[in-house]
């Protein structure tokens, strides 16, 4: 039996697929479970609990993932990781400080030093934290397209003082000249940094190596270290469990998200991710052999408003059925029987993908929320998007589904009643096919906003189970 090292609390689901998709490029095996869980994990190295906690209320995210932190520990987890997006995403009344405090009270109860250890930083996706400042490629976060996020505008680039404003604990940093000296001395920044009252402590990273090092010193510390951070830091610590080393960083688009630092965690010696680009089948890893799912419809449905998902909606060349949370607001019932009817008609005439989105850019979301009111949208958009998706399953014969952003993955993983699924093969960094186990036969691509290339709603088919 192979006991989970590494537990795993997402924000969001997509989140948890770009890490579960980063452990098994390492070479090690993972299952994405939906929700707070109940049964013991089936075997795997890592568990990676899903949850909706990203933009939820505070308690509600507080419970829900201190209570996938105890089921993690009970499975036997030796680390415990706080997974949240590279970008950092979170208001200054978000949950990352608070969900970080209660976790860090869990792994206190276990007689260890209760402080957390992370950094969201992906270098190679362009997302690279120096001076405690995240920058996007070449801009700071508050110069990049995410300051005008609908639901987590980021406008302060300094992740000590958005850390220091979601809780009342000291936030401390260790600087890119500690990390650059080596794991022993990151591991005495942290000490002497818990010493001197702090509970959390964000790590510079400009670069794959760095995340080597701050790994390395992490798995001398506790018996059960607590991490946060983006899948390059899991990454990191897989291949410190595994002696693997990290290929030398190279510049990736800033568009990315961090599921694309996987790319650097394969063992050394190992196929590169440009593998991916093969037919699935028998060249697949053990970890990532999947249940074989039915032959059935294509559909695509995106919620993201990311300015790399409207890129890929307005590059797919078929046909498109446009979802507006006005006519949900007016009608929700006949808006939802509309798109559904206008699906079985491109379904009868064509054998491609269909595309349903309700992807806007940033004005037409704000005109949404002042006329509609705060959060409104959002509400009616992922309703609707989860009862489409499960009316298609049932009565469209659709059986493969791209799903474009976190909030509307989880709207849909949820509307079909889904518990746990497992890594399949991968179109590109943080983009694995995951099919249910248990559960009905579908395969389910769940797309952070911005990841992926332009094309990705026209190419991603080709490595479909």
């Amino acid at each position: 039996m192979t006991r989970p090292w590494l537990g795993v609390v997402a924000d969001d689901l997509t989140g948890a697929g770009d890490l579960a998709d980063a452990v098994c490029e390492a070479g090690g095996s993972a299952i994405v479970v939906v929700g707070t869980p109940g049964a013991p994990p089936p075997d795997c190295d890592a568990a990676v609990v899903a949850l909706k906690s990203r933009t939820a209320p505070r308690d509600r995210a507080v419970a829900e993932s201190l209570a996938a932190g105890r089921w993690l520990v009970d499975a036997g987890c030796t680390t415990l990781y706080q997974k949240y997006c590279s970008t950092f995403d979170s208001t200054d009344d978000g949950n990352i400080g608070p969900v970080a405090d209660a976790l860090a009270d869990l792994v206190a109860g276990d007689g260890t030093a209760p402080v957390s250890v992370g950094t969201p930083a992906t270098p190679r996706v362009g997302r690279t934290v120096y001076q405690g400042h995240l920058f996007v490629g070449r801009q700071l976060l508050s110069e990049s397209p995410l300051r005008d996020h609908p639901l987590t505008p980021m406008r302060d680039p300094d992740l000590v003082r958005v850390l220091g404003r979601q809780t009342a604990a000291r936030v401390a940093l260790v600087d890119r000249a500690t990390v650059a000296a080596g794991p022993d001395r990151v591991a005495t920044a942290i000490e002497a940094a818990r010493r001197d009252g702090a509970r959390h402590v964000l790590a510079d990273a400009v670069g794959d190596d760095d995340l080597d090092t701050i790994a390395a010193a992490l798995l001398r510390g506790p018996t059960r270290p607590l991490v946060g951070g983006a899948a390059g830091l899991a990454a990191a610590l897989a291949r410190a469990r595994s002696g693997a080393t990290a290929p030398a960083s190279t510049p990736g688009p800033a568009s990315g998200g961090s599921g694309a630092v996987a790319s650097s965690s394969a063992p050394a010696g190992s196929e590169a991710r440009a593998s991916s680009s093969a037919p699935a089948g028998n060249d697949l890893p053990a970890a990532r052999v999947v249940p074989v799912v039915p032959a059935g419809r294509r559909l695509i449905l995106s919620g993201s408003c990311s300015a790399r998902t409207r890129e890929q909606v307005d590059t797919f060349p078929g046909p498109r059925i446009p979802l507006s949370p006005v006519d949900l607001d007016v009608d929700f019932a006949g808006a939802v029987a509309g798109v559904l009817a206008a699906l079985d008609a491109a379904y009868r005439s064509v054998e491609e993908p269909v595309l349903v989105s309700s992807s806007a850019d940033p004005a037409q979301v704000a005109e949404f929320e002042v006329r509609l009111g705060a959060g409104r949208s959002a509400e009616l958009l992922e309703a609707a998007t989860a009862e489409i998706a499960v009316r298609a399953v049932a009565d469209l014969a659709v059986r493969r589904l791209l799903v474009a952003g976190g909030e509307t993955s989880g709207a849909v993983v949820h509307g079909l009643g889904l518990g746990a699924l497992r890594v399949g093969p991968a179109v590109g960094p943080g983009l694995p096919w995951m099919v249910p186990d248990p559960g009905p036969r579908l395969a389910l691509l769940l797309k952070s906003g911005n990841f992926g290339d332009p094309d990705l709603f026209t190419t991603a088919w080709h490595r479909c189970p």
